[in-house]
């Protein structure tokens, strides 16, 4: 059961017939004057108008590019270089770009990239718990207006679907004449699109359209100079040919979900209610992130405590279940989660669901008997041993724990200490709830920890399990980034 629609979904029956079809109609260079040229034009121009339509946009403020991620390079490059001499030349600085924190990573990494190369910053804007970007620091960053190139806010995010503020950001943006750069991919075809942005960008994979079709909308008065030689492709905003097949196969499934998408996202609201309330009931330690009513229909992510996020997704897809993960343990990264870490939330055994368009509540309820074995199953076999059982109380005191040990680099440090140094999450939390039960309700127990998780984690295990957590300090002597975690125990 693929569950990670969110990625990218299967092509949709509809977008596989245009695509099919075009390859005898549109394989020609639709910029030749020939019959074959002009027929490959026709088809270009169909779908640019379709997809203009959808996402609230003229033709000619559309054009294709090769995908979402390039979308965004272009986008963030284009118009940062058009207004950075302007910039430079009123204040004597270099360009600023504003980004909330939890943007795509293509996003931020275009953002760094480009306002190192013109000689200015980037600014990251913080978001709530619930992944919402705090629009006061959003209007702090944009201050003052005339260094600003360009701001970046997701219509909502891939991760955890959370709904941004996209409205008031241009609010905000509007009153300083400041570029508002909406990356869209994730919203496209399951919610409304947004109405006001500069520029937008979006990915046909996350519709059910082909892959390698990125779309880029520039509104007229948005001032872009490419980033690379202009030709007269594509308004000079995505160089080499387009594949009119593909874009017009993306166009058609971009069309068919537009007609269905409001009928869908009522069903897929209600199949994620239902996953977000199953899996509070039976997955003990489960914290459920995410906006639970601004959100996009479709997505749902939950940590798990005491457990490993790359065990998780691996033995889901030996279930038969195929899900994405956040967490600091998957095989592609050895770092939290950025959107995760923005959220200050538990970074460690993260699974992220995302229904494709035509899955079942039956399908879901599959998903839902199998979730808590294979939790349980990824528990048991933690390198520590499982951290608590589902039938006694996380602080339970442990016959097989061994006994703490007082720290002895500091002599003026009080508590006890627990030794995590070297190891990965979700070691050092499951550390901390063997071993809390071992010290006197009051007492402070510190955990080293030099894995960039724990920061996360750790205070994430203390509001879940209605701990103090009192801050960290710095235990240079046994390495540099080794760090004690401060925790009071309160029951």
């Amino acid at each position: 059961m693929f569950l990670d629609a969110a990625s990218g979904e299967p092509m949709d029956p509809v977008a596989r017939e245009a695509y099919m079809a075009a390859l005898d109609d549109g394989w020609a260079d639709a910029d030749r004057l020939y019959r074959e040229g002009r027929r490959a034009r026709m088809l270009l121009d169909a779908a640019r108008e379709a997809v203009a339509d959808v996402i609230g946009a003229r033709p000619d403020e559309t054009v294709f590019i090769s995908s979402g991620t390039a979308a965004l390079h272009a986008a963030v490059a284009g118009i940062s270089q058009s207004r950075s001499a302007g910039i430079r030349s009123a204040t004597g600085a270099g360009p600023r770009l504003v980004t909330s924190a939890v943007e795509h990573s293509a996003a931020l990494h275009a953002a760094g990239f480009t306002a190192t190369r013109l000689g200015g910053e980037q600014v990251s804007v913080p978001v709530s718990r619930l992944g919402a970007l705090d629009l006061d620091a959003f209007a702090a960053a944009l201050m003052p207006a005339g260094q600003v190139a360009l701001a970046c806010v997701q219509a909502a995010n891939h991760e955890v679907g959370t709904l941004q503020p996209v409205e008031e950001a241009w609010a905000l943006c509007a009153e300083g004449g400041i570029p508002l750069l909406v990356d869209a991919a994730a919203a496209l075809g399951r919610i409304a699109p947004p109405g006001h942005w500069s520029a937008l960008c979006g990915s046909a994979r996350k519709w059910g359209g082909p892959s390698g079709v990125g779309v880029l909308a520039v509104r007229k008065g948005t001032r872009f100079a490419p980033a690379w030689p202009e030709d007269e492709r594509e308004r000079g905003r995505a160089p080499g040919p387009v594949n009119v097949p593909a874009v017009l196969a993306a166009a058609a499934a971009l069309r068919a979900r537009e007609a269905e998408r409001e009928a869908v996202a009522t069903r897929q609201h209600a199949l994620v209610d239902l996953i977000r309330a199953r899996v509070a009931e039976t997955v003990p330690d489960v914290e459920i992130v995410g906006d639970p009513e601004r959100r996009l229909p479709h997505i749902v992510t939950f940590s798990c405590l005491y457990a490993e996020g790359e065990a998780l997704l691996l033995e889901l897809d030996k279930a038969g279940f195929s899900v994405s993960s956040g967490s600091s343990c998957t095989a592609s990264t050895l770092t939290p989660s950025h959107v995760l870490e923005a959220m200050r939330v538990l970074s460690h055994g993260n699974v992220r669901v995302s229904l494709p368009w035509r899955i079942t509540e039956d399908e879901v309820r599959r998903f839902l008997e199998a979730l808590p074995g294979v939790v349980a199953s990824v528990r048991a076999q933690a390198p520590s041993g499982p951290a608590v059982s589902t039938e006694t109380d996380a602080e339970e005191t442990r016959p097989d724990a061994e006994p703490l040990r007082n720290l002895s680099h500091s002599p003026d440090s009080s508590g006890s200490v627990i030794d995590a140094l070297g190891r990965k999450c979700p070691i050092p939390v499951i550390e901390l709830a063997k071993h809390i039960g071992d010290v006197p309700v009051g007492a402070t127990i510190r955990v080293l920890a030099d894995d960039v998780a724990a920061r996360l984690d750790i205070p994430a295990w203390c509001r879940m399990r209605e701990h103090t957590y009192l801050g960290e300090e710095p235990v240079g002597e046994r390495g540099p980034d080794a760090v004690a975690y401060l925790v009071r125990r309160d029951h």
